[in-house]
């Protein structure tokens, strides 16, 4: 399957980066984003394009995880917006909101966080790359009010969730990207999006080192591993192998606008 791009991976968290690096090559893979998750740690993510080649080209995202938006200083948006200026940034994010881990006391800081994320997003064109878990309703409702505000661009990355979700973020002009989640057992409902969200919206990720897809399941995952849930999503759209490269290439570059491989 070359040519797939790994639009989500945290190249920060792979135990051995050379060798995942070069597994990816091996793969085919044309390039990956890999995605910041505290924005203190944005000169990090940065240093991790420096590892970007001809044949295997690296961008990334800078932001904040809604986990860590508590324990963050929110930045202002000049400040993010001077950062954001790089052009191996492509995207914004990780920022969302996540009430798995959470407890009410850390939910406003995830609110103001997510919206100040939204605002970049707005200002630039960059998407902005959306960590949504058991947050649907509160997602929509921010989703909603922000865009009546002014458009802006956006994936739901990893996605974990059910049509009411995929319908309000697509209506919204929003891109669902599928993880090796699309790959577990338990996980039809995920498939059922997949099927039926509109061919010039869906990606492909790993979420690496988290989630790795079937037959790697248990082990560390790696963007080498794309192949497998893009494999999967090609099946379950009844499309052939370089049909599903060429159809998430395309979306990968009209969304990130700033990729070009």
């Amino acid at each position: 399957m070359k040519g797939l791009i790994d639009t989500h991976c945290h190249l920060d968290r792979l135990e051995d980066l050379p060798a995942g690096l070069d597994f990816a090559r091996q793969a085919g893979l044309a390039g990956m984003i890999t995605i910041g998750t505290r924005w203190s740690e944005r000169a990090k993510q940065k240093a991790l394009t420096e590892h970007d080649s001809p044949d295997l080209r690296i961008w990334c995202a800078l932001g904040t995880h809604p986990d860590h938006a508590h324990e963050e200083t929110l930045p202002s948006l000049d400040d993010m917006l001077a950062e954001l200026e790089s052009p191996r940034v492509a995207a914004i994010g990780e920022s969302g909101l996540d009430y798995f881990h959470g407890t009410d006391e850390v939910k406003p800081a995830q609110h103001a966080s997510f919206r100040r994320h939204i605002e970049a997003a707005r200002v630039t064109g960059l998407p902005l790359v959306i960590h949504t878990r058991q947050a649907d309703d509160d997602t929509i409702a921010i989703l909603r009010d922000e865009h009546e505000k002014g458009a802006f661009p956006f994936l739901i990355h990893c996605f974990a969730s059910g049509p009411r979700l995929a319908e309000a973020a697509l209506e919204l002009g929003g891109y669902l990207s599928f993880s090796g989640l699309l790959t577990f057992k338990k996980c039809e409902e995920i498939r059922d999006v997949a099927r039926h969200a509109p061919e010039d919206r869906i990606l492909v990720e790993t979420d690496s080192p988290f989630l790795a897809p079937v037959p790697k399941r248990g082990k560390p995952n790696t963007p080498g591993y794309v192949v497998h849930t893009a494999a999967r999503l090609a099946e379950e759209r009844g499309l052939t192998e370089k049909q599903l490269v060429e159809v998430t290439q395309a979306n990968t570059r009209r969304l990130f606008t700033r990729i070009a491989v």
